[in-house]
């Protein structure tokens, strides 16, 4: 493999990935506003719209891990140049979407009477997270079905709409949020609980515009997208779901694994947990760097299935573990040498400061093994292979880096007990394993494809 093939396919990658890291930023940003916008009313705001989002986002990730499975399908179809095919598993696709999200509001309305009376919370606190959750739930057939038309887009590998989309949802979203908090321009003040409506409205406004780029599209008009309208068909909603269910268990697994970190370490005291927040918090910044690199891949890698054109397939996957290697050097040296720096952007705190700094070293570590873990996942999917991440993700993440990290943090089986340091070293022991099994089952998709040329074989 040459140089040049190395810069080639470096270049092909960021053109589509920039934009969806771009998004990926404005994500954050948005959740951030909402934080600070919330905190300018009380710390009970704040916290409310916090605990508000940490049940929200594994719900909604979820759904966004099913809808996942659709850019690898489009793209595939899209090299096989099978428009009816990206037709039928886009608006399959959509009612599943549209099923979950109305599950999603009625189970809210039917569970939280009965749960409620049994949440250990401060009244106001309580109050203002439900009140949250039920403004945000309207919200959540928008963002599925934009989520949707979002993949079909990048499946046929245009991605820049999803940048400047979110990007208006951006826009929307700091004076919706200024409006419902505070209650201007006539509108009700809602405290932090506003945010739950201004992030509903920025919902619905993505999927409009999506909606309105995918269908005045000129290159998006020989698919006839909206001419394709189908009642949900079984067997192309299980070819989806087939997909789309590992993939989402998978971003489950790992988000919940985090969640649950905190909550193990919570005894240990408010320093230790504010200093694993920052580490946590700036890997987080970090990992949407692979991420939008593995979502480029999957697609690069599907399109050159559908071709047939297995050989680049392979080199797009090897190029890309290259250039993720990379920006790791780059990512873990900035992680290292400015770690007080970073540090000192979240607190003002010296002992939480110290502390943070210590696992700012090992989240450096992190790094080369979450890049070629997420990367590996994403030639993965492009190769319709998603059960293996599945059950390799769960093994490595909860049964040999959970158990590591609660071993090392807060046992003294083998070393004395290291608090937070020893859940970090099992979060770079059970990426490791990951990174290893995945970039393994890889290989061997790629060569049982070589050797029978046929998919359903590998």
């Amino acid at each position: 493999m040459t140089i040049n093939k190395f810069f080639s396919d470096t270049k092909s990658l960021l053109k589509l990935a920039y934009p969806i890291f771009i998004a990926q930023l404005i994500q954050n940003l948005m959740s951030f506003f909402d934080t600070v916008m919330a905190g300018r009313v009380s710390a009970t705001d704040m916290a409310a719209v916090a605990v508000a989002s940490s049940i929200w986002l594994p719900i909604i990730l979820t759904i966004y891990g099913v809808v996942m499975a659709l850019a690898a399908i489009v793209s595939q179809y899209a090299g096989k140049k099978d428009y009816d095919g990206i037709g039928k598993s886009t608006v399959q696709t959509a009612w599943i979407a549209l099923f979950l999200s109305l599950l999603i509001i009625i189970v809210f309305w039917v569970v939280t009477p009965l749960l409620t009376p049994y949440l250990d919370l401060e009244p106001d606190l309580k109050r203002l997270m439900l009140e949250y959750l039920g403004y945000v739930v309207w919200g959540g057939p928008g963002f599925c079905l934009y989520i949707v038309l979002r993949n079909f887009a990048e499946g046929m590998h245009y991605t820049r709409p999803t940048m400047i989309i979110s990007i208006l949802g951006l826009l929307i979203n700091i004076p919706a949020n200024y409006i419902f908090i505070y209650g201007a321009f006539g509108a009700p003040e809602l405290g932090g609980a506003g945010c739950g409506v201004a992030t509903a409205i920025v919902y619905w406004v993505m999927f409009l515009g999506m909606l309105c780029y995918v269908y005045f599209s000129k290159k998006l008009a020989h698919i006839n997208l909206f001419s394709r309208f189908a009642l949900p068909d079984h067997k192309e909603i299980m070819n989806v779901l087939k997909l789309g269910v590992p993939i989402a268990l998978s971003l489950l697994f790992e988000v919940s694994l985090f969640s649950v970190v905190a909550l193990i370490i919570a005894p240990l005291g408010s320093d230790i947990v504010a200093s694993h927040q920052i580490a946590i918090s700036f890997s987080g910044l970090v990992f949407m760097l692979p991420l939008s690199i593995a979502m480029a891949v999957t697609i690069k890698v599907g399109t050159n299935i559908g071709e047939n054109n297995f050989n680049q397939a392979k080199d797009i996957c090897s190029n890309s573990m290259l250039l993720g290697f990379l920006i790791a050097i780059v990512t873990a040296s900035i992680s290292i040498i400015f770690r007080q720096q970073i540090a000192q952007v979240y607190t003002t705190d010296l002992i939480v400061i110290n502390m943070a700094t210590k696992l700012m070293f090992l989240a450096a570590l992190f790094q080369f093994s979450d890049f070629i873990q997420v990367i590996s996942a994403g030639a993965l999917r492009g190769y319709k292979d998603t059960k293996s991440i599945l059950y390799i993700t769960f093994v490595a993440y909860w049964v040999v880096g959970l158990s590591l990290g609660i071993i090392l943090g807060m046992t003294d089986m083998l070393v004395p007990k290291m608090g937070a340091a020893g859940f970090w070293i099992g979060f770079i022991v059970g990426l490791t394993t990951a990174a290893v099994f995945l970039y393994w089952r890889l290989k061997v998709v790629q060569g049982r494809l070589q050797k029978h040329g046929d998919l359903q074989t590998a």
